[in-house]
């Protein structure tokens, strides 16, 4: 059984790299424009209509599953890697393996975490010379959204008095 799910694999990989080029969009357009083109000869008959639609329709269920199975690899290595850079950095280990949490949990987190970074973010504004009102302050209002936006200038600026420190933490 192992051996059939590492053919599949093999096979689904080569073919969404295969689907993905542009030449094969290109056939497929051209193979659509000359089924289009046949329609005066077949008078545009049902089974002229029902060649385009039984060869589409199975192509598409067919694409569906090795494309699925393409993002599904995709998605557990990026999330090994995620995990990865989690257990080698500070970042909290709770976050391994959230990918496996409920919509209602992972609602919940997002939250926390949220209120986290606020306070961290309200913290690390206390921490600049115990003084806010340093900080300029900007309030626009967006064109198009009516939303407003707070930039920091005093912070940008003294990033920019330090030569060569960037505002960022490492990694």
């Amino acid at each position: 059984m192992t051996r059939l799910t590492h053919i599949f694999t093999r096979f689904a990989v080569v073919v969404s790299e295969w689907t993905g080029k542009p030449a094969i969009f290109v056939l497929a357009l051209c193979s659509v424009i000359l089924w289009g083109v046949t329609g005066p000869v077949f008078n545009y008959s049902d089974t002229w209509q029902l060649v385009i639609n039984t060869s589409t329709t199975i192509v598409t269920f067919l694409m569906v599953f090795l494309l699925q199975n393409a993002q599904t690899r995709d998605t557990r290595a990026i999330q090994a890697k995620l995990n990865e850079l989690i257990l080698t950095s500070a970042a909290e280990n709770r976050f391994v393996g959230i990918e496996n949490l409920d919509e209602e949990d992972l609602k919940h987190l997002d939250r926390l975490v949220g209120k986290a970074a606020k306070r961290q973010l309200e913290q690390h504004e206390d921490e600049d010379d115990g003084s806010i009102g340093q900080d300029r302050v900007i309030v626009a209002k967006s064109a198009s959204k009516g939303k407003r936006r707070r930039v920091n200038g005093a912070a940008s600026a003294k990033g920019q008095s330090k030569a060569g420190a960037s505002s960022r933490k490492p990694a």
